[in-house]
């Protein structure tokens, strides 16, 4: 209980920080000028409990939260009904824009944004995304969002199926004038197969010699960002199709510019906190494992995170994170991600991954593996006493 109340205690600290209030134990108990708690939600006006919205349509969008001046959104909590695997939230585009600008600064599967990969539901806690019981059915979101001259927040449906119950909080405090310094929240989902060298895959040095990367050109892009601001953390999403480890790529920060990598990591595991080609559940407020296969070897999906709440990369002009998909990009493997960022300005976000293009690829199981193991016995000559290290 001492543990939650400290998490609580420190999700005020983003806004308190911007003005000043000290520490955060300090800043909760601060009287504060100028600012209103305000709330948009799906709460049934006619006092019923209908406290939804209703009917959603297949290709059809919704507004959440259509709000004017200036103001700081703190905690956004959604539910949707039918629950997964009923209907994709990899297929429900969520969407954000901020002071009036006609293009989003965030644009993410919802799912995926709020910890959830793939067509799957499962808890995940963290400092600033959440997916809650009932078995992660509940998003929850405690970014700060300012914003100066309006906010929008819309859905739109791409599931193939209606949406019967969208259920929503949005709170925020309101300002008659924006502290100064807030930057615009920024979330961006990318998607990628990433391709084998010419030479086959290759890991830990099987079947041959570590190939060498001296630059980022074929690694997974995990964000492109040009402007001032601030990189707050990752997503990421992985089906491995092999049971051999995935992760020996390195990560690699360019900021402002820089032809190497400003910022270079030793591995994938050690990018996220983790060691050793870990394959088990894990779960701080800044890093974790929220999802782990539970397969063969590391066959399977796997979902890790990592959050820059007390390191934020800070860029004063561009910055562009990627990672090695196995050392030297020697591996195939299906990718996704959110980034989350923040920016002096409210700026638009590369071009969204098309509905076809966002689809996961089927996991590979033991019977795929078993015909592997029939091809390489024809490839050995078909001897009846091969049994498999020869």
């Amino acid at each position: 209980m001492k543990f939650r109340l400290f998490i609580i205690f420190l999700l005020f600290s983003s806004v308190l920080s911007a003005q000043d209030l000290g520490s955060e134990l300090m800043g909760i108990a601060k009287i504060r000028d100028g600012i209103k708690s305000k709330r948009v939600s799906s709460y049934d006006i006619s006092g019923k409990n209908d406290d939804r919205l209703t009917n959603i349509e297949d290709g059809k969008k919704a507004t959440l939260f259509d709000v004017k001046g200036s103001g700081v959104i703190n905690h956004i909590w959604i539910t949707i009904a039918p629950l997964n695997p009923d209907i994709t939230r990899n297929d429900i585009i969520l969407r954000m824009y901020w002071d009036g600008n006609e293009y989003p600064s965030v644009e993410s599967p919802i799912g995926p944004f709020f910890g959830q990969g793939w067509n799957e539901s499962y808890n995940f806690s963290t400092l600033p995304l959440a997916a809650a019981a009932r078995d992660g059915n509940a998003l929850v979101s405690y970014f700060a969002m300012p914003f100066e001259k309006g906010a929008r927040i819309e859905i739109e449906n791409q599931s193939g199926k209606t949406i019967h119950a969208f259920y929503y909080y949005i709170d925020y405090q309101e300002y008659g004038k924006l502290p100064e310094g807030l930057g615009r929240f920024h979330a961006w989902y990318n998607k990628k197969l990433t391709l084998a060298p010419d030479n086959g895959e290759s890991e830990w040095n099987y079947p041959r010699e570590y190939g060498v990367n001296d630059c980022e050109d074929e690694n997974y892009l995990i964000a492109d960002i040009q402007g001032k601001g601030q990189f707050v953390g990752v997503n990421y999403y992985v089906i491995n199709p092999s049971p051999m480890w995935y992760g020996e790529g390195d990560d690699m920060f360019y900021i402002d510019g820089d032809k190497k990598p400003t910022l270079h990591g030793t591995g994938t595991e050690d990018y996220f906190n983790t060691s050793w080609s870990p394959n088990e559940k894990y779960s701080h407020p800044y890093f974790g494992a929220a999802r782990v296969n539970e397969k063969v070897g590391w066959l399977g999906r796997t979902h890790v995170y990592r959050f820059h709440i007390a390191d934020p990369v800070y860029f004063e002009k561009s910055l562009k994170f990627s990672i090695e998909h196995g050392h030297a990009n020697g591996l195939t493997l299906d990718l996704a991600s959110v980034a989350y960022w923040y920016q002096e300005k409210a700026s638009s976000i590369p071009q969204a991954v098309s509905k076809e293009d966002r689809q996961p690829l089927p996991e590979i199981g033991v019977n795929e593996i078993f015909r592997w193991r029939q091809e390489w016995r024809k490839n050995k000559g078909n001897m009846k006493d091969l049994w498999g290290n020869e």
